[in-house]
């Protein structure tokens, strides 16, 4: 080997280096349509077997269907955003007349009445507001800021909305437009695999979708009722909220029941804590858990088991690990992302006793 093809070694070395790093770079510069196409799929993966049943037993043409899907999904986040915004008018005005000596006083009331029933010292719940580094170090000429910060994030929301629903509009007009997107980094000879590949991962994850939209909808009525029954003030919002939370595996139960614990005693401000508070606090959590036993026992099993083909243990420790590494993010997307790289490891690690042994109910 002489020094010429070293040198040319060295080069082709550094240059994809080079481009290796651009590539990320560029990916990250444009994270925000990444995520846009992302939700778009996700869109397209659970709208389509409605767009497939209005085309085939209603007769409706493709274009028109694909229409109605989307309408409909538009129609569910307009509800969303119906059900918040007069809450949040509602607690602004509320607020607007609230008065603060009442409102210290009850708030030093329940902290007085939890501290005896506890036999816990006194703790005052307003010297410790006054002196926490938030309120210390509050800055009025932040509010225009604050604002600003505000129109830009519902102008960018806007934006998110449309590109969102137009990309979603050709990814269920066109079931092939995303495999004809895959298959130009297919080489020659391998666009049958690819295509196996693909088609066995969008059936997994659209069967992962439906059922995981179907397990939130379960607990946002289980919830409604829940918190309906015991007249807890807003229990459409805070039902939506807690539901939404089980997207986070494992974790998002937990802060779901901790917020709904929260809301029920902000609800209850300025009752008595041993008589009032605590019996209601107690019976909703009991049917709080009795939501997630309903979730645990019929609604995750269905999914994880019917959609993904992936045994409880195996996805726990799939959570767990995302989790470590990536956070919150790497839990929600732990469970779709492992289920395709088994598919993709199954066509093309298959003669290796690990791999046969996973992906042995794909």
């Amino acid at each position: 080997m002489n020094s010429k093809s070293i040198t040319l070694g060295i080069l082709r070395a550094t240059g994809i280096m080079i481009g290796i790093i651009l590539l990320l770079y560029f990916l990250y510069e444009i994270q925000s349509v990444l995520v846009y196409i992302a939700i778009a799929a996700v869109i397209s993966l659970v709208g389509r077997p409605v767009v497939i049943f209005l085309r085939q037993r209603l007769k409706i043409p493709n274009q028109l269907s694909v229409v109605l899907v989307l309408i409909l999904v538009l129609s569910i986040f307009a509800g969303i955003i119906l059900v918040f915004v007069p809450i949040v008018i509602e607690q602004s005005q509320y607020l607007s007349r609230i008065d603060m000596d009442a409102f210290r006083s009850d708030l030093n009331e329940l902290n007085n009445q939890v501290n005896n029933y506890l036999g816990v010292e006194e703790i005052n719940l307003i010297e410790g507001l006054k002196q926490s580094e938030f309120i210390r170090n509050f800055d009025i000429s932040a509010v225009p800021t604050l604002l600003n910060n505000v129109f830009s994030i519902l102008g960018a929301t806007l934006i998110a909305i449309f590109s969102i629903l137009f990309i979603s509009f050709f990814l269920l007009k066109d079931s092939k437009l995303m495999l004809n997107s895959i298959l130009v980094f297919a080489n020659r000879g391998d666009e049958q695999k690819f295509q196996r590949v693909f088609n066995k991962i969008k059936i997994l994850l659209s069967r992962y979708f439906v059922g995981l939209t179907l397990q939130i909808t379960v607990l946002f009525v289980l919830y409604a009722i829940l918190l309906s029954v015991f007249e807890i003030n807003n229990p459409i919002a805070i039902a939506f909220i807690c539901a939404f939370l089980n997207l986070v595996p494992y974790l998002g139960p937990l802060f779901a029941g901790v917020l709904m614990a929260l809301f029920v005693i902000s609800s209850n401000l300025g009752a008595d804590f041993q008589l009032i508070i605590l019996p209601k606090l107690g019976y909703i959590m009991l049917g709080y858990a009795i939501c997630q036993l309903i979730d645990n026992m019929i609604s995750q099993p269905m999914i994880f088991g019917a959609s993904v083909k992936s045994h409880p243990l195996e996805i726990f420790l799939i959570i767990l690990i995302a989790g470590i590494i990536f956070g919150i993010t790497g839990m929600v997307v732990a469970v779709p992302f492992y289920t395709a790289l088994k598919v993709i490891a199954k066509e093309s690690l298959s003669e290796y006793k690990i791999v046969k042994r996973l992906t042995r109910d794909l």
